[in-house]
């Protein structure tokens, strides 16, 4: 079995890059367009009011995810993304119990996120994670199929 290596990485990194492209081609797929027009500035995503992460695997960058402050006690989880050829081995897992743990010591107490509706796998990583249904916010909050979740850190 194959160790997960979590590492901090600058959001406009060329390996965190290189990872959101693939993530929003994914996404792009399921929903058309460019997959997330959120708005995303890399300045965000720098201790202390947030911070990305990007996992491997036997060396290989694999998988993503961040959080950006949301308010004083609440961040957001933004980018989670596992690459194809490594799903079903722990990564998005490991991604988010790493980025939760990140947001929680920098001060943050409980973690949201938007998703849609054409991600099964990640609504039910999120559900089976802690994660309930709370009411839609952000750029997509009026958009069909957006789901919103959250939980207690």
């Amino acid at each position: 079995m194959s160790e997960i290596e979590i590492h901090p990485r600058a959001f406009d990194a060329p390996v965190a890059q290189a990872l959101i492209r693939a993530a929003l081609a994914d996404l792009g797929q399921r929903y058309g367009g460019s997959g997330d027009e959120t708005p995303v500035d890399a300045a965000e995503f720098v201790p202390p009011h947030g911070a990305f992460l990007v996992a491997y695997l036997d060396g290989e960058p694999v998988g993503c995810g961040g959080w950006r402050s949301h308010d004083d006690d609440t961040a957001e989880l933004k980018r989670m993304y596992t690459a194809p050829a490594a799903r079903g081995r722990g990564v998005a897992r490991a991604v988010l119990a790493a980025v939760e743990r990140s947001a929680r010591d920098h001060g943050r107490k409980r973690i949201i996120l938007e998703c849609g509706d054409r991600q099964p796998e990640a609504i039910a990583m999120y559900t089976s994670a802690g994660y309930d249904p709370i009411p839609n916010f952000g750029f997509y909050k009026d958009a069909p199929g957006c789901l919103s979740f959250g939980r207690v850190l």
